[in-house]
């Protein structure tokens, strides 16, 4: 089974949102499908699902590999260099 090589040096605790929604959403006038959260820095992006798929744009911008959901009831990690989720 395939493991993520970034999880043991994510910080603790988590970074504070930056936000509570996609800053290029709301820049660009478009609707979130639905969040995430970089591990890294606080950045909220935009999901896969969404049309401008500003969490990737992040990741592939900033080099920072995990994200994890944004939303209420959620707790799933993804790391977007290993492909695998946390």
């Amino acid at each position: 089974m395939k493991q993520c090589t970034h999880a043991d040096a994510l910080p603790d605790p988590e970074p504070v949102p930056l936000g509570e929604t996609c800053p290029e959403c709301l820049r660009d006038g478009t609707h979130p499908v639905q969040l995430r959260l970089c591990m890294t820095c606080g950045h909220v992006g935009c999901c896969d699902s969404s049309p401008s798929r500003h969490a990737t744009a992040h990741h592939k911008e900033s080099g920072h590999p995990v994200m994890r959901t944004f939303e209420p009831g959620e707790n799933w990690r993804w790391c977007f260099v290993d492909h695998v989720l946390v």
